[in-house]
């Protein structure tokens, strides 16, 4: 959606490139930060977190060109721990990398390009909606899913509200009600990242960061995933919600180098 594309650059992106990008140095630079004993860190992470995907993937271009190594193997012999696992997901192209698989699998084949929802189809999936679940003993599931996972974000709010309209409830509780285990949380998911993505995603970074100890696997997957999309989208969800900004409780909830690439990907609040 060419609108959308252009807001989310404008508004949401906390990781946007280095300006009069040349991957040689930057190559050159990495090399040095992990040759001999020891490895510069602080050089790994001012280098990696400040450019774009497109960007890292010319680094390890021209890393194995100058040195012969593999960027990633290198980051992967020389790091460790979280830190490590936050570098090595940086330098996986998009669409290799979970959290973008996941996403687009949930939101399956679906056409968000355009504004234009049919009302006389968005009254009939609800209609298919109601029919499957609240209307019949046992759950239709595969109707569910088929509307979830095959209509756009519009198309979904429009049915979202014929069929509260209809079953006199929302579309949440009726999931909840007719389905459980991980279809009721897959669909919800889906329903809520129609109706606000960004606070789904806010969500998802408090509960890794709230409470005794921290989910750093969601928390890697979202920061990485998001920071060229929409992540100070994310962030403003983030500080509605939790009460205090992103970065403050990654400062409380992490230490060190993985502490420094964390709030470098975010950026200021």
């Amino acid at each position: 959606m060419a609108w959308w594309k252009a807001w989310s650059e404008a508004e949401g992106v906390s990781v946007t490139g280095a300006l009069n990008f040349d991957p040689v140095p930057d190559a050159q630079t990495l090399y040095k930060a992990m040759k001999g004993l020891g490895t510069d860190e602080q050089a790994i992470i001012d280098v990696l977190t400040k450019r774009s995907n497109m960007q890292r993937q010319l680094i390890a271009k021209s890393f194995k060109g100058q040195f012969g190594k593999d960027l990633i193997e290198s980051l992967k012999s020389e790091l460790s721990g979280d830190f490590e696992r936050l570098i090595v997901a940086l330098m996986y192209p998009p669409y290799k990398y979970d959290a973008k698989e996941l996403y687009d699998a949930m939101k399956g084949e679906r056409d968000n390009a355009t504004l234009y929802v049919d009302t006389a189809l968005a009254l009939q999936d609800a209609q298919t909606l109601y029919a499957a679940g609240e209307k019949i003993r046992g759950t239709d599931e595969i109707q569910f899913i088929t509307i979830l996972c095959t209509r756009s974000a519009t198309h979904l709010m429009k049915v979202f509200e014929e069929y509260q309209k209809l079953a006199g409830k929302s579309i949440e509780d009726s999931i909840r009600s007719e389905t459980s285990g991980s279809l009721e949380d897959a669909m919800l998911a889906i329903v809520k990242c129609t109706r606000n993505i960004h606070c789904y995603f806010a969500e998802r970074l408090y509960h890794a960061l709230k409470g005794a100890g921290t989910r750093d696997g969601t928390l890697i997957r979202v920061i990485v995933s998001r920071s060229e999309v929409d992540l100070n989208l994310i962030k403003a969800e983030f500080k509605r919600i939790a009460g205090q900004s992103l970065s403050s409780m990654i400062v409380d909830d992490t230490s060190g180098d993985y502490k420094t690439a964390l709030l470098n990907l975010c950026g200021s609040d």
